[in-house]
């Protein structure tokens, strides 16, 4: 098995075609090991930007990337990234990165300039912070930066260095290798196909119809918060604050309640979370809300 370590470098930019705002790779690095974790070869390419002819400010102080270096020496992304496939290697390849970010903007590259989200070329791929984290014993949920982790280690790098995508590689290649465990690493390594690439892709939304393909609210069980018995809907179904808020009646109970209902797309299903709250009492609490953004905005501008 050999292992691919590859690192981006990418520019802020807004897609004036897709309305929203992405990250343009414009460049590319990568280092190729064999089964012993021994470097063999390198990969480095310049990409020309396509949606920003600029450089963001942040981009130029961390990279000390030009435009006209860019200019000199990139060539477009589709050209680049048929280059850095063909010199990956084989199906065996185990592809990895320092986070899965540089994931993330790879796909989302290929959804801008190829319309479509399936990397063909990567068929395993492993997240090396989240195994090198496995072994510093990092707690759950926090992270740690690829110099930190080098500074743990006592490799010795070149700060200065730092934020190109080739050096990157190379620091990444040190941990790796620092806390590489043929056995320990497999539990790591994910199989890649257009399912997996679709679900890291995706962005979860909520739902603001009532009524749609993924969710009907109409159908949803919501129960008396004093007898439990289940309730009905009784009232329009307004969408506020990307919940969908009603009034619900429990003809047990002869009480009528306000329900609060978040429907969250994910890829596979669609998540939903409850909340029930007295009539009377939610009214109080809205009109003491509203009573004190009236008092802050007639304190703030003095009215």
């Amino acid at each position: 098995m050999n292992y691919v370590i590859f690192d981006f470098e990418w520019n802020n930019a807004y897609d004036y075609k897709a309305r929203k705002g992405m990250n343009e790779i414009i460049e590319i690095g990568a280092v190729k090991l064999n089964s012993d974790f021994i470097i063999q070869d390198t990969f480095k390419q310049l990409v020309k930007p396509k949606i920003s002819r600029k450089l963001s400010g942040r981009v130029k102080e961390l990279t000390n990337i030009s435009i006209a270096e860019i200019k000199e020496q990139g060539i477009d992304f589709e050209l680049a990234i048929h280059d850095f496939s063909r010199w990956a290697g084989s199906d065996d390849t185990v592809f990895m990165s320092w986070s899965n970010s540089d994931l993330y903007v790879l796909v989302s590259n290929f959804s801008r300039f190829f319309q479509t989200t399936n990397i063909s070329f990567i068929k395993k791929y492993m997240d090396a912070q989240k195994y090198c984290q496995y072994f510093l014993n990092v707690p759950k949920g926090s992270q740690i930066s690829l110099a930190n982790c080098a500074e743990i280690l006592a490799l010795d790098i070149n700060e200065e260095q730092l934020h190109r995508a080739l050096e990157d590689c190379y620091v990444t290649a040190g941990c790796m290798k620092k806390l590489f465990d043929k056995t320990i690493i497999k539990q790591f390594i994910s199989e890649c196909d257009a399912d997996f690439f679709g679900r890291l892709a995706f962005k979860p939304f909520c739902l603001d119809s009532p009524v749609s393909e993924y969710y009907n609210v109409y159908k949803e069980q919501i129960f008396c918060p004093i007898c439990l018995k289940q309730t009905r809907i009784v009232s329009d179904v307004e969408c506020v604050n990307k919940s969908f808020k009603m009034v619900c009646s429990c003809d047990n109970c002869n009480k009528k309640f306000w329900a609060f209902v978040r429907a969250k797309k994910t890829y596979d299903e669609v998540v939903v979370s409850k909340r029930v709250v007295p009539l009377g009492k939610y009214r109080k609490y809205t009109e003491k809300r509203q009573f004190l953004n009236i008092t802050l905005f007639i304190w703030k501008y003095n009215v």
